[in-house]
């Protein structure tokens, strides 16, 4: 793992970094998302959030410097799951940070909120996430065909889960 990974809870001065990543159109295609959000849109989501119980919101941080952003969104403490997302700066894409920090969220997961599973999705064409995810164990649970529409065409979705 690379030295003095870590998580740690989204503060507000982070809301810049965050700005960028969330208008970054490489980041947000695998979010499935439109790469356009103002400062102020995630400020208010940023204060909207703050006292829900449905979501947990990372930094990923090496040596104090940000790396990323990792997510727990939808949790059901009903149902003991949550789907997890991550987003790496992609200054730092290709440093080996993905999967500690995908097992570091699983660990949160399992053993400080107690989750029975995680599930995630993938578009099928990110190969090196898939991949970075099976090593953490997680599996494919089915592919939804031609779901998302990213670039002017369609893609596959990779539903992919992991149980405690």
């Amino acid at each position: 793992m690379p030295q003095d990974l870590r998580l740690r809870t989204l503060e507000k001065d982070d809301l810049e970094f965050l700005h960028k990543l969330y208008n970054d159109p490489n980041v947000m295609d695998y979010w499935f998302a439109e790469s356009h959000y103002s400062f102020q849109l995630i400020k208010n989501r940023f204060e909207n959030n703050l006292e829900s119980t449905e979501h947990r919101q990372f930094i990923l941080c090496s040596n104090g410097e940000r790396i990323g952003f990792v997510g727990l969104f939808s949790i059901s403490q009903r149902h003991r799951n949550a789907e997890f997302a991550i987003m790496i700066d992609p200054g730092q894409q290709g440093n080996g940070y993905a999967e500690p920090a995908t097992r570091l969220a699983v660990d949160y997961a399992f053993k400080t909120l107690n989750l029975h599973k995680l599930f995630l999705h993938a578009d099928k064409v990110n190969e090196k996430a898939i991949h970075i995810y099976e090593k953490v164990g997680f599996q494919t649970e089915g592919v939804l065909r031609e779901h998302v529409y990213v670039n002017g065409e369609y893609h596959d979705l990779v539903t992919m889960s992991i149980f405690q």
